[in-house]
């Protein structure tokens, strides 16, 4: 049958049994129209049908049209609405049609009218409108040319709003050229592969990598092909094992191009599984050659540096060893990769040690630095310093590790033979002076050194007592060096130079905010003397409230810094000394006997220097040398009046005022023969009697004193100093009354109540 219309009547029945009237058949909307539509046209039922036909356009957003040369026939009210159009009106002609067209599309809709009119042929095509809002939307027409006989009728046609799904496409297309367009900047392809059919689907910066066209079909083949053939055996080993086990894939390799050149990529597929349970692999191929290339000169300027170089993975694996720790070694790249490398180039005697220090260290995530021997090829072992440091990316994850190893024999070396050199040295100055700066060989003096090299080796507390100046803190000293803890710190506190408030704080430490000024935490002295030695020089000046501290850090060996709640643990010795009477302090009640009893385990009483004459000649010649030489003067011996002046003077100020006339005559000697002045050497006055009647009032006076001393603290419950003090009281510096205190041997303590003290 011709392409056209055709109507026939006549009486079909329904399912229902009732007569139907006429059937019309129209040509289907296909190119080739070798098929037909029919319609059953029930008259009585058209109206129903009419809405049905009307209800389906609207849902689908098509409309139908009829068209000739001179415009449109017919629009149905759903082309209207795609439009924009009142439903109401007549179909526009084709010159008012072309007015709703978009201005950018009405050149080629123009051409196109024109070109079906005279080929009379059907068409298919997307074009843009304007509504009347100004909206934009897309419409797809097709239409179908309608002949009568040979005679060319006109088209008709559909009209679907298709704007939703060419935005959508439009969408892809765009992300798709973003996609293209990042896979080309980074020089990554993607793929995807089918196991069972070995699809392949390769994107346009994958044919680029490969050096294929785009119309070459993807295959793992195509792929072997490329690949070096130094690197295909084991690509096709990866790809086979991949295959096989389900499993992610990732690998780098080389390919060689027509060309000849050379490309490293780097490959990573993940296995997935598809709707039918089949295995698929998506991955990514990146071109990687300028990074291998920038290895390969970083690795080349790594192997010009005189240093042992390797690179390690995040969990510590060999992955790089640069030439010289190749050639020290004598391993290959592959060996450093491959096997224990510790156990093969560590000395055996630094090994557990190397293991350990190494582990650690990797562990903490931190830089680290490992001394240890290192066998050479040769068999030759050398010392190295190995400072491991990581490399983080942009989260602060450690990616790698880098190791450099300075060759340090020649340092240990020096070290060693400097401390030969020391201990010898030290050996040599013990046989000469067996303690430093004590000098002499009297009885009384050999007897303190005795004592000294008896308890120097054991932990215990010594009480170093003796009139000032005669050298207690040099015979502390002395048995600090000659113990166990000879190389920790020797610590030395003078508590009576230290104010009274802050004694405690300069002994133990505070934290910060503990008091007004401390503005920062501080360590006390008995930290700073941690493992060693601390001196306390004056022992008998401290406080009541710091001595009840001492006592307890020398019973249970611990502490507390000021305003802190932690414990501390005091690994210290303790050595204290005093020019005080500790027993009448502790009558007095101004020393916790207590704590005399923790200081006093091993007494050492020093001699006053005019109990110990005979040793005046040698501390003479000793000063005399030492300060000559400071002084660069040339001085042989003391004249022979000059020492028996020396010899017969009491030295109240014991070897320390000794020590100053020699300093002090030194300094004015202009011979090689030093003398003394006499006026240097005070008499004492001669003692002469006092009148009766002065002493008895002397002695009335100082009573009277100490009665209004003693009424002042008992009214300040002990308290010298302060607002509410004795001192505020009397009127008197604080100072003052603490001398008054001290001569007139009050014991201020008994005022205090038991919750102060």
């Amino acid at each position: 049958m011709a392409s056209q219309n055709i109507v026939f009547r006549g009486e079909l029945q329904s399912a229902e049994g009732s007569p139907s009237n006429a059937c019309r058949l129209y040509p289907k909307l296909d190119y080739a129209q070798q098929s037909w539509i029919g319609v059953n046209l029930d008259m009585e039922g058209r109206n129903l049908t009419e809405f049905y036909l009307a209800e389906g356009q609207r849902l689908a957003h098509i409309g139908s049209w009829a068209f000739n040369a001179a415009g449109f026939d017919y629009w149905s009210p759903e082309l209207f609405q795609i439009h924009g159009l009142d439903a109401s009106g007549s179909a526009p002609t084709t010159e008012e049609y072309l007015d709703l067209v978009h201005p950018e599309d009405r050149g080629f809709m123009k051409q196109e009218i024109e070109k079906m009119l005279v080929d009379h042929r059907g068409f298919d095509f997307t074009k843009r409108i304007v509504r009347p809002d100004g909206e934009i939307r897309y419409l797809r027409f097709v239409g179908v040319p309608v002949t009568h006989g040979a005679t060319f009728q006109g088209f008709v046609g559909t009209g679907m709003d298709v704007t939703e799904q060419e935005q959508s496409m439009q969408e892809r297309r765009r992300r798709e050229a973003y996609l293209a367009e990042a896979e080309r900047l980074s020089h990554t392809g993607s793929f995807g592969c089918k196991t069972s059919s070995s699809e392949m689907l390769w994107s346009e910066e994958t044919f680029r990598i490969f050096g294929y066209d785009p119309i070459t079909t993807p295959a793992v083949e195509a792929i072997l092909r490329r690949v070096h053939p130094e690197d295909k055996a084991r690509v096709q080993a990866q790809i086979a094992r991949a295959k096989s086990e389900g499993k992610d894939c990732d690998l780098e390799y080389r390919l060689l191009l027509p060309d000849d050149s050379i490309k490293h990529v780097h490959v990573v597929a993940h296995a997935v599984k598809d709707e039918s349970g089949g295995l698929e692999f998506v991955g990514a191929v990146t071109d990687v050659t300028e990074r291998k290339h920038a290895e390969e000169e970083l690795q080349q300027l790594v192997d010009f540096v005189r240093h042992i170089i390797t690179v390690l993975s995040s969990n510590g694996k060999i992955t790089y060893a640069n030439r010289v720790a190749r050639e020290y070694t004598g391993l290959t790249l592959d060996e450093y990769r491959s096997l224990d490398v510790l156990a093969r180039v560590i000395h055996p005697d630094d090994l557990e040690k190397m293991r350990t220090l190494r582990e650690r260290g990797l562990s903490a995530n931190n830089p680290f630095e490992i001394e240890a021997r290192t066998l050479r090829r040769d068999g030759a072992c050398r010392w190295f310093l190995y400072r491991y440091n990581p490399l983080r990316d942009e989260h602060g994850q450690i990616t790698r590790w880098y190791v450099t190893g300075t060759d340090i024999e020649d340092r240990k070396r020096c070290e060693e033979r400097l401390q030969q050199e020391n201990v010898a040295l030290r050996e040599e100055i013990d046989k000469a002076s067996m303690f430093e700066e004590i000098v002499g060989t009297s009885p009384a003096l050999k007897n303190v050194l005795s004592r000294i090299s008896k308890v120097a080796p054991s932990d215990s507390t010594v009480l170093i007592t003796g009139e000032t100046g005669t050298g207690k803190e040099l015979v502390a000293r002395a048995i600090h060096r000659r113990s166990d803890r000879a190389s920790r710190a020797f610590v030395s506190v003078n508590c009576a130079a230290i104010p009274r408030d802050l004694i405690a704080s300069e002994l133990f430490g505070h934290e910060k905010g503990a008091f007004t000024g401390a503005t920062q935490q501080r360590l006390g002295r008995f930290e700073l003397a941690n493992g060693g030695t601390i001196f306390l020089d004056e022992v008998g000046e401290l406080p009541a409230e710091t001595q009840i501290v001492l006592l307890r850090v020398l019973q249970e060996h611990e502490f507390e810094r000021i305003g802190g709640s932690r414990r501390i643990r005091a690994d210290v010795r303790v050595i204290a000394a005093t020019n005080r009477d500790l027993q009448g302090a502790i009558s007095a009640g101004s020393f916790r006997s207590d704590l005399f009893y923790r200081l006093n385990v091993f007494p050492i009483e020093m001699p006053s220097l005019r109990e110990r004459r005979e040793d005046i000649p040698l501390l003479v010649e000793y000063f005399i040398d030492r300060y000559a030489r400071k002084a660069g003067k040339d001085i042989k011996r003391v004249n022979k009046k000059a020492l028996e002046l020396l010899q017969s003077y009491s030295w109240p100020g014991n070897i320390r005022e000794l020590q100053n006339i020699i300093e002090r005559s030194v300094i004015l000697c202009e011979t090689e023969i030093i003398s003394i002045d006499e006026n240097w050497l005070p008499q004492p006055r001669p003692m002469t009697p006092e009148p009766k009647q002065q002493l008895e009032l002397t002695r009335r006076l100082l009573e009277q004193e100490k009665d209004m001393i003693e009424e002042a603290l008992k009214a300040s419950l002990g308290r010298v100093f302060g607002p509410a003090g004795a001192a505020a009281k009397l009127g008197i510096p604080r100072s003052t009354l603490e001398s008054k205190i001290k001569l007139l041997k009050i014991n201020k303590n008994r005022f205090r109540t038991l919750s102060e003290i």
